[in-house]
């Protein structure tokens, strides 16, 4: 079953980014069928996981519908601005467990989250209030940022970065001080509150060609990452936690506002072993399932990758049950993964891989 239901998550993704996208860029019409894609992909997902929060999304994406619908498939009013329709709003259900090796990263997060809410008094020059998380794509870092959410008991604002920006004169920027006006209101309430950004140089990259809206949102962030230090006298539990694949986009400006940048490199040798035993968990196995020989035969392999690798392995078994005509699954065996192997080369190549570690040779701060 799990398998299957990763399989719709990414469905699900796929077509809210483009939905998302679409919306951002004024293709009204073509966002509302990739948003009513994602509404029946999330509602697959809901009947085989019963998660609330799957019905929670799905109305965010119906309002959204209903917006463009009765404005003619223009653009959105400005009154009635809601928070919900520039990020997702949830309460994670990922913990430390789920994160499987990346021990530096967890303790840099630590102390830079966990342990002042817990003891502020311990905090007299103040904490880190900005954390950016950098490294391949597929490794964990949303991960790392909703476990942290969950360890420490706050509201998680998940907020995808293009659905930040808008073609519209003054909007980009209103959004991004909305956002974080709202963080800091329930912040002041008592509540720790993280805001965790996803491709973060997609909002505060610099490029070759900028319009001015993107300028202007990127300021607007660096001002709203500048009002959020706090000191343990004032006792506001705001973090802002952001991702990047591409950390070289981000100027120097920007980074200087995130006290802690840290590497969230591939999984190692042991931490692989982990991985093939989490994502198999579920799954019957042969007794000729080594999970010491995948690990070494995905050296360079991202986490995500490997669970694609037991995705695609599952999937054999699948359709030799369907197309067979067989009344039971077999178990999964060593040649199973060994086929996907041959044919599933690893996401991340390398040359990138060089550039990682030579990006934060220069600017990793743990």
């Amino acid at each position: 079953m799990a398998p299957g239901i990763d399989l719709l998550r990414e469905h699900a993704i796929e077509h809210a980014k483009r939905a998302t996208e679409l919306d951002r860029r004024g293709c009204f019409r073509e966002a509302l069928e990739a948003y009513r894609k994602t509404i029946e992909t999330l509602r697959g997902l809901y009947e085989l996981t019963l998660q609330k929060a799957y019905l929670e999304i799905i109305d965010n994406y119906a309002r959204r519908i209903r917006e463009l619908e009765v404005c003619g498939l223009k653009r959105a009013p400005e009154k009635g601005f809601r928070i919900e329709d520039l990020a997702l709003r949830e309460k994670p259900q990922v913990t430390w467990e789920n994160v499987v090796d990346l021990d530096l990263a967890k303790q840099a997060i630590r102390e830079a989250i966990v342990y002042p809410t817990s003891r502020p008094d311990l905090f007299p020059l103040g904490w880190p209030t900005g954390i950016l998380l950098f490294g391949p794509p597929g490794c964990g870092k949303t991960l790392l940022a909703a476990a942290t959410a969950n360890e420490i008991d706050a509201e998680f604002y998940y907020v995808s970065t293009p659905t930040i920006l808008s073609k519209w004169l003054g909007e980009s920027e209103r959004n991004v001080a909305e956002l974080f006006k709202e963080a800091r209101k329930r912040a002041s309430a008592g509540k720790p509150v993280i805001l965790f950004f996803d491709e973060i140089d997609s909002l505060a990259g610099i490029r070759p060609t900028e319009v001015g809206g993107e300028v202007r949102a990127r300021n607007q962030l660096l001002q709203e990452l500048d009002g959020i230090s706090t000191k343990a006298s004032q006792r506001r539990y705001l973090y802002c936690i952001a991702s990047t694949n591409k950390p070289w986009c981000l100027d120097e400006a920007f980074l200087r506002r995130f006290q802690k940048r840290v590497y969230v490199p591939l999984p190692d040798f042991r931490a692989r072993i982990e991985m093939f035993k989490l994502y198999a968990k579920t799954m019957s196995l042969a007794d000729d399932v080594s999970f010491e020989r995948l690990a070494q035969l995905t050296d360079g392999y991202s986490g995500s990758d490997i669970r694609d690798v037991c995705q695609a392995a599952y999937m054999r078994i699948v359709r030799e049950f369907f197309e067979e005509k067989r009344k039971e699954f077999r178990p999964l065996c060593m040649d199973d993964f060994l086929s996907v192997l041959k044919e599933r080369k690893p996401s991340v190549s390398r040359e990138l891989l060089w550039t990682y570690g030579n990006w934060a040779s220069k600017y990793a701060a743990g």
